[in-house]
């Protein structure tokens, strides 16, 4: 049972097509970990456009998957980024939804063998 994410809208969106749903999975854990790893560069960094593009990227995905906590920690970061804040704050946010998104990459590897 899937603690950490939920593929209801996936499901729902792909009429219950399991080939589509694995390719999202696929892409989720081929591609976020490395979307992720821009954003942390771009916040240390004070990146600040770069970390509102790839946050800008990574919230429908997020959201997609049922990941309610990380989504709106996404659309923090992303707020961030847009005002351009003060990077101090912003750090544990980023911290959390790294966190959510390896928990997640770690339960979907095992339940879909991935």
């Amino acid at each position: 049972m899937a603690l950490h994410y939920n593929l209801s809208k996936v499901y729902q969106l792909s009429d219950n097509d399991s080939e589509f749903v694995n390719q999202i999975l696929v892409l989720f854990v081929n591609e976020i970990p490395k979307d992720l790893l821009e954003i942390k560069t771009g916040i240390y960094s004070e990146l600040h456009k770069e970390v509102f593009a790839y946050a800008l990227k990574i919230k429908p995905t997020l959201d997609l998957l049922g990941m309610h906590v990380a989504f709106e920690e996404m659309v923090l970061i992303e707020a961030w980024a847009k005002a351009e804040g003060n990077t101090k704050n912003i750090k544990e946010t980023y911290k959390s939804v790294k966190s959510q998104v390896k928990d997640a990459i770690k339960e979907i590897k095992k339940d879909f063998n991935l």
